[in-house]
């Protein structure tokens, strides 16, 4: 009898693992606790809850979010606003259906040797940005300062930066692009002391945009079996997402475990998600209108080159969050 039970219980383990919904995950970058949430739900079982079986697959710097979702290789993608609404300007029918991160974690860290004290010090000044969706920020704030970006005494000289920060440990630029949560603090692991430094954070400069939302094709959302099923993958993952914030230490290793490269630390990736914890605090996965509306004025805020020309139609559905949160 015993082994009859064990044996039906395993028939049912089988089943249930025939009938879960597959969902494939592209993040916009690379295994780290930046994306910390998904691989928590993953590990912790909240997406088996709700019958789902999910992929994750990395980004880098050769992944383009936007194109492995237009191609098919993934049912939802992580992206930031700016990129997400520029590529639909451009054609691509992407939709913001939730948003796990309520603050922006860019800024520009500079180097106070050069005498970049305010915005007004750019002026001249060579800055670092990096591009692959990741420059529309930089491109709105500098058109709200008119500061022009092709160089010159009156305007920035952009240096596309990689995603690294060798251009200001090898003083190519005054400014370069960083993260609260990552790259900042590999300036100052590279030796250089925070008094050095001078910071300005997008949220503090008033023309923060959001980031690392998650979106999915307009064509998608318009199948009710599809939208059930973000439903459920929205909501394990806003799950995976507080789990994350009330135990950061554990969900770092928990990125650990999943980063295949091995090319993550124990130290960065506990620091890591205790700054992202930060910028996940106070969602709980539904977009707010006015930091939307912020976003869209910031964008158009581009002076003779705006990030996107008009305020778009349908870039975001509240009809996911809406139900996952009932």
């Amino acid at each position: 009898m015993k082994k009859w039970m064990l044996s039906a219980a395993s028939v049912l383990a089988l089943t249930g693992a025939a009938s879960a919904e597959d969902v494939t995950l592209q993040l916009k970058w690379v295994t780290q606790a930046q994306f910390a949430g998904y691989y928590v739900a993953l590990e912790k079982g909240f997406y088996d809850e709700e019958g789902l079986n999910v992929t994750i697959k990395p980004g880098g710097p050769d992944v383009a979010p936007v194109q492995v979702l237009m191609g098919g290789g993934a049912d939802v993608m992580v992206d930031w606003m700016p990129s997400a609404l520029a590529a639909r300007e451009q054609g691509a029918p992407v939709v913001n259906i939730a948003q796990p991160f309520k603050s922006s974690g860019m800024m520009l860290t500079c180097l106070k040797e050069t005498g970049v004290t305010g915005p007004e010090d750019f002026k001249g000044k060579t800055l670092g940005v990096w591009f692959f969706g990741n420059e529309y920020p930089f491109l709105s704030w500098m058109g709200t300062l008119g500061i022009p970006t092709t160089g010159g005494a009156e305007g920035v000289e952009v240096l596309k930066q990689g995603f690294n920060v060798d251009p200001l440990l090898q003083k190519q630029a005054a400014c370069i692009s960083t993260m609260t949560y990552n790259e900042y603090w590999q300036v100052i692991d590279a030796g250089i002391a925070e008094d050095d430094l001078v910071t300005f954070k997008y949220e503090d400069q008033g023309v923060a945009t959001l980031e690392d939302g998650l979106y999915a094709l307009e064509a998608n959302l318009a199948d009710p079996a599809f939208e059930e099923k973000m439903v459920k993958f929205v909501r394990a993952s806003m799950k995976g997402w507080k789990y994350a914030e009330e135990n950061p230490d554990e969900a770092a290793e928990i990125v650990l475990d999943n980063d295949e490269t091995g090319a993550q630390t124990e130290s960065h990736q506990k620091r890591m998600m205790g700054e992202v914890a930060k910028l996940t605090a106070g969602s709980n996965g539904a977009l707010d209108v006015a930091d939307y509306e912020r976003t869209v004025a910031t964008l158009l805020a581009g002076g003779s080159d705006p990030v996107i020309s008009q305020a778009p139609e349908g870039a975001y559905t509240l009809a996911i969050t809406d139900k996952a949160l009932e």
